[in-house]
Parts: structure tokens; sequence; C-alpha cells
């Protein structure tokens, strides 16, 4: 994939057949956190909302979600099923895109942010 400029262009750049997961994920996490800042970092979509908030990209077989620790660590029984490490979950790229466990842990680092206890 080129370098993006923005979530669109990177996307865009993405296989045909990987897109509409991508975008699945994008709305998830806006929808979670509408507030957020939009951008491009370390190559791919980031998000900031007082603090780092999340970011994803792609691989040949999942979708990477990145996550401030210690979310993987304090979810770890609903992400059973998933490979993970501290701050990333593989989501696979023939399995469905699981919207509503990315919202909650969006949701609950918005909430650590508000709280100052994001970074």
């Amino acid at each position: 994939m080129e370098n993006a400029k923005d979530v669109d262009s990177f996307i865009a750049s993405a296989p045909k057949d990987a897109q509409p997961k991508l975008r699945e994920v994008r709305a998830a996490i806006r929808d979670a956190a509408p507030a957020a800042k939009e951008s491009i970092s370390y190559r791919i979509p980031f998000y900031y909302y007082k603090g780092r908030l999340a970011w994803f990209g792609l691989s040949k077989a999942h979708i990477g979600l990145y996550l401030r620790p210690p979310m993987i660590a304090d979810h770890r029984a609903e992400l059973k099923g998933y490979t993970t490490t501290k701050s990333a979950i593989h989501l696979p790229l023939d399995r469905k895109i699981p919207a509503a466990l990315i919202k909650k842990l969006v949701k609950e680092q918005v909430k650590r942010n508000d709280a100052g206890l994001g970074s």
C-alpha cells in the first residue's frame, strides 16, 4: 500500500476485497468516538481524542486494531478467539468485523482519556 495522506486514500489504496472491512472498522471507531480527530500516523489511520485513542492497519490476512494498554489485558475474555498482543487485536479478513466489540473498546478508551488516563 502506498503512503496515504488521509484515511480515504489509505482505504482506496487497499486491495478491493479488504476495503469494505476497513470501512467497517473506521465506521465503528468513528461511531464510538465522533469527536476524535482522524489522521494518518505511522502510515496507518489514527484517532486522537484527549490522547491516543486507536489505530488500524491492514496486513495480508487481518486488520490490526491497535489500542492503548491495558485495554487488551482488561478485555482478555471478550477477545478470546482473536490473536492479540499487548496493544493489538488481529481481526481476520475471512471473518465478520466485530463492530460492537470495537465500539465498546473505543468508548472505554474515550472514557479513560476523558478522565486523564490516556496519553
